[in-house]
């Protein structure tokens, strides 16, 4: 019997109690990089540029592109046939002409930096005082400003436009099914429309898509600073800034004559408010602010930090930020897309320069 249980014992393996199965142990989990979670939380306030602004009341299409290509570097719109859009916002030169104010007609001097037109189509509004809605309602005003493109009336600008025959074809194309398609709105539209494109993605854009390369970790550094010292608080959105009005001199008052908003509105309020300026491609667009009155970008980071959040910058804290901004500085896509045009012929009737 006793053999017959051990040898039963043996084929069935119960000799021994079985040693308990220990559960397999979960793998660890990976844990996020420092430069992912600074890409969670800065794609959260700043988010990428996308390809364009669009504008529902003003559809993008290449035929409109295509004429306020033309339009945005002829000079023609202006008095003097001398000045063009593209005189004092620069496609090749980061939309700037990097002057303290630009120069207008018969030398005149305008009485505000000239901010870049890149991105600018991302704005809520427009010019240091806000007083143009978009995109199409800057492009009117330098053409008819006498400081700077001078034409003395809408009307003499459709004038101009209608008598270059080779514009006719092209605004029929660009607005179909109207019967007088030249119009001062119009010309506004095709700029407009050209301008919405004018986008310049960069570093960051790529480091905030997941390419935790893109940007040095002194540039990510940087960005930690930007954000621990609270220049977002006004530089917001994708464009870091163009999104808000703000005091200059909110904490230590700014020295300066201009009021700002307040010469549009009239309310007490808005004196020294001005739209705050985008950060997109500042290593480029200097002079810096709306009287172009300071050309050093650090020093512009340490006056900023000292009379709008009231705080003293190191020297270190100072290049942090400065190399960070610098991770800002992209172009266009095409460069194609910004390269001066053939323009149209003037026509026999087409008037002449005046340099009155």
């Amino acid at each position: 019997m006793i053999l017959q249980l051990a040898l039963f014992a043996f084929l069935t393996g119960c000799s021994q109690p079985a040693e308990p199965v220990k559960p397999a142990e979960p793998p660890p989990v990976a844990q996020p990089s420092a430069a992912a979670e600074l890409i969670k939380t800065a794609s959260g306030v700043w988010p990428a540029l996308k390809a364009e602004s669009p504008n529902d009341k003003n559809p993008i299409t290449p035929e409109k592109i295509e004429l306020g290509r033309m339009l945005y570097f002829d000079t023609r719109l202006s008095k003097n046939q001398e000045l063009s859009c593209n005189s004092c916002h620069m496609l090749d030169n980061f939309g700037v002409d990097n002057k303290p104010t630009s120069t207008g007609h018969k030398g005149q001097l305008g009485g505000r930096n000239s901010p870049t037109v890149y991105n600018a189509a991302f704005h809520t509004v427009q010019f240091w005082d806000g007083r143009a809605a978009d995109v199409e309602a800057q492009a009117k005003g330098p053409v008819l400003n006498p400081v700077e493109m001078a034409m003395p009336s809408e009307e003499a600008v459709v004038n101009v436009i209608k008598s270059i025959p080779g514009y006719a074809e092209l605004f029929t194309k660009a607005f179909p099914g109207e019967a007088d398609p030249i119009t001062y709105d119009n010309i506004a539209r095709a700029i407009g429309a050209f301008e919405r494109r004018l986008v310049t993605p960069a570093r960051y854009d790529q480091f905030i898509g997941g390419d935790e390369k893109a940007i040095t970790e002194a540039e990510q550094k940087g960005l930690k600073t930007f954000m621990e010292v609270g220049c977002g608080s006004c530089h917001m959105g994708a464009t870091f800034g163009g999104t808000m009005y703000q005091k200059l001199g909110v904490v230590k008052p700014w020295e300066t004559k201009d009021m700002g908003r307040f010469d549009v509105t009239k309310n007490e309020a808005d004196k020294l408010m001005f739209k705050v300026p985008s950060l997109r491609n500042v290593e480029k667009t200097g002079p810096y602010l709306h009287d172009g009155s300071v050309a050093n970008l650090p020093e512009m980071i340490s006056l900023m930090a000292t009379h709008q959040l009231g705080r003293d910058l190191t020297p270190e804290q100072v290049n942090d930020i400065e190399a960070f901004l610098k991770t800002l500085t992209g172009k266009p896509v095409d460069e194609a897309y910004i390269a001066k045009p053939t323009l149209p012929e003037s026509g026999p009737t087409t008037p002449k320069p005046d340099p009155s």
